[in-house]
């Protein structure tokens, strides 16, 4: 069957459905499993025939609406909290690993670009992170203190001070995603740009080991997560440019709801981003292999979180309930 002709033959169907789930009125159980049921049949015919159409995206749409419906008065709406962390952020990150895909991809090419850019111009670090910043860090190196920075305010007071920070940031490069994408895509070239030229301001004065080992003992998890905030941008912004099935505005509040439930899942990680740039990162005398270890775990639970447990959760036909 033509994918216009399965669409015309099921549309008031479909229609029905979606009125039946916006209701206020109190709905027949057995009717809305018997709905689930030919919903997932005409959702498991067009992806065999249509894989890639929108007719497919919309079927799966609805299908989830009647699920969550069905399952947000269950026992399991208990464990709504663990079940956040556990499946459905996660499965945030599967459907919309294009997005966090092109938001890495800006935020290394625009480090690149800060680096070349320094290399080329010796004044280009002064503009990029001030001539404050660049003097107080070379006064730090003159004392062989070259990230001092660090040990300058009291631990609890850089703590909240840092962590509020971060959330401050992952929350502007999320909003500006409203500005078709393109905001969101500055803030992250903005920020990729200041950490090349940065790390190639160090890396001239041969310290780019001492500063790796130092500035991503934090940096791994903060850096990471800043990228994925982006994505959680780009999802918002994409949502208003590209609505598919449905209208812009419904379209935009799903992606800003989409988008918000990353940030928000992003908290704990700045916490603790916070707390090992305030309390670990200070300790200059670490040995090495000590701060080796908790940069290669801070990245290995990053890309797991993020990469390999969301792939293996859609493998096993995992997905959220509630």
């Amino acid at each position: 069957m033509r994918e216009s002709a399965f669409v015309k033959a099921n549309i008031n169907k479909w229609e029905e459905f979606e009125r039946l789930i916006s209701s206020k009125a109190s709905k027949d159980p057995d009717e809305l499993a018997d709905l689930f049921i030919e919903l997932t049949d005409d959702l498991s015919y067009a992806r065999t025939h249509y894989p890639k159409a929108d007719v497919t995206v919309y079927l799966n749409n609805l299908s989830t609406k009647v699920h969550q419906y069905i399952y947000r008065n269950k026992k399991e709406q208990k464990t709504r909290f663990a079940n956040f962390w556990k499946v459905e952020l996660p499965e945030i990150f599967w459907h919309h690993r294009k997005e966090f895909g092109y938001s890495l991809i800006i935020f290394l090419v625009s480090c690149l670009i800060g680096a070349f850019s320094a290399a080329k111009d010796q004044n280009f670090v002064r503009l990029i992170l001030g001539d404050q910043y660049v003097e107080m860090t070379l006064r730090n190196i003159d004392k062989g203190e070259p990230l001092g920075v660090y040990a300058q305010m009291g631990q609890f007071p850089m703590f909240l001070y840092i962590t509020f920070n971060n959330i401050r940031v992952s929350f502007f490069a999320f909003g500006a995603g409203i500005f078709a994408s393109v905001g969101t895509g500055f803030l992250l070239f903005r920020n990729g740009v200041m950490l090349g030229s940065f790390q190639y301001f160090f890396y001239q004065k041969g310290l780019l080991l001492t500063s790796l080992l130092t500035i991503w003992l934090h940096g791994t998890i903060e850096i990471i997560s800043i990228v994925i905030a982006g994505g959680a941008g780009l999802i918002m912004g994409n949502s208003w440019l590209f609505p598919g099935t449905y209208s812009r505005l419904e379209s935009l509040k799903k992606g800003a709801l989409t988008g918000a439930k990353v940030v928000l899942g992003l908290v704990p990680l700045f916490i603790t981003a916070g707390f090992i740039e305030s309390y670990v990162t200070r300790l200059f005398d670490m040995p090495t292999a000590l701060k080796a270890f908790i940069i290669l775990g801070s990245l290995a639970f990053m890309v797991w979180y993020i990469i390999i447990y969301p792939r293996k959760l859609f493998k096993n036909g995992i997905h959220t309930s509630n």
